[in-house]
């Protein structure tokens, strides 16, 4: 595995750009399997442009982008989908006018087949969408929304779930289930590599996080020592 060191997913000195601006600083980061890992820091921090570096939606303007020590810096989104990659967006973006069923299946398109079992098993997680399977996704409400969401994703069987402020714009009671619903994902064998702004209900559930700040990285631990570091806590956890 190359440099991977048994890395799922590795970053190695990623810097992208918008236009003149740069934005990733030589960003090193690595997710192994089996781990929940967080990337933590305020707004216009790089979080989301970090994550689109890693599905392939923005490009490196130098360094390396590895998954299961394969170079897939140059790689399209399709591939990397293909390879064992899924994104839940941020702000949802179900497919408002199609049924739940139909974005569930949609989810699985990469691999097509029968996918009885795979919807099974992803109902069995979301009971609420079981019944909700021939209703419109845009009557759901924003909690049903997320968890449309995830379960689209994890219809294609992916390895590593990339998932975009999965909290955003949820009520509390409906965030802490959310994470509850991401922690037995993960239990069940998903890695999740997940940008988000909560950081004591992304740092409950995460074996390590990242603290990006201007586009460089500029703290990396396990989560518990993260969550005892008083200027995380300062900053990111409010107190």
């Amino acid at each position: 595995m190359s440099e991977s060191n048994g890395a799922l997913l590795q970053l190695r000195d990623v810097n992208t750009h918008y236009g003149t601006i740069h934005i990733l600083q030589d960003v090193n980061l690595e997710i192994r399997p089996g781990e929940v890992v967080c990337l933590l820091g305020g707004n216009a921090s790089g979080k989301s442009t970090t994550l689109k570096t890693i599905l392939g939606l923005v490009e490196t303007t130098s360094g390396v982008v590895e998954f299961d020590g394969e170079d897939i810096t140059g790689s399209s989104v399709k591939e990397r989908i293909t390879r064992g990659m899924a994104v839940v967006p941020e702000n949802r973006r179900v497919f408002a006018d199609m049924t739940v069923e139909e974005n569930l299946e949609l989810g699985a398109y990469v691999r097509g087949g029968d996918l009885t079992e795979d919807m099974e098993r992803v109902l069995s997680l979301f009971p609420r969408l079981a019944e909700r399977i021939r209703q419109q996704a845009g009557t759901l409400s924003g909690g049903e929304q997320q968890m449309l969401a995830m379960a689209r994703a994890l219809m294609s069987h992916p390895r590593l779930l990339l998932m975009d402020e999965p909290s955003m714009g949820l009520a509390p009671i409906l965030v802490a289930q959310n994470f509850e619903l991401i922690a037995e994902i993960n239990d069940q064998g998903t890695t999740v590599f997940m940008v988000e702004q909560n950081a004591n209900m992304a740092l409950s559930i995460a074996d390590r996080g990242y603290v990006l700040q201007t586009g460089r990285i500029v703290l990396a631990d396990d989560a518990s020592k993260l969550r005892d570091n008083d200027d995380i806590r300062r900053a990111y956890l409010g107190r």
